[in-house]
């Protein structure tokens, strides 16, 4: 039997663990770029997904100098090349299987 841990961090822990400050997570938050557990900021929860996703949130906003509705875009469209990569992957190797068998 395997278990997962799962981390959850408070909104301190969550803005020391990222480096970013807690009016960029609000601003992260509002445009729908991670969704954390509870309401309010005070009891906000996140996992070690959203902090990745904030991260480069962060990264894309400062580097690039991106409006976060823009960085709320990039990161969509990011998701999306890579699943259509994943599927593409997928099908080259059914495809490969079926040619192989002719």
């Amino acid at each position: 039997m395997s278990s997962t841990l799962i981390v959850q961090l408070d909104m301190e822990r969550f803005c020391e663990e990222a480096g970013i400050p807690a009016t960029y997570v609000i601003e992260i938050v509002e445009h729908g770029i991670i969704e954390p557990q509870g309401r309010t900021p005070d009891v906000w929860r996140f996992d070690d997904y959203e902090l990745a996703i904030a991260q480069r949130a962060t990264k894309l906003h400062n580097d690039l100098e991106m409006e976060w509705e823009g960085v709320a875009l990039a990161l969509d469209l990011i998701e999306e090349v890579q699943q259509l990569r994943a599927e593409n992957q997928r099908l080259k190797q059914q495809l490969g299987r079926f040619v192989g068998d002719l």
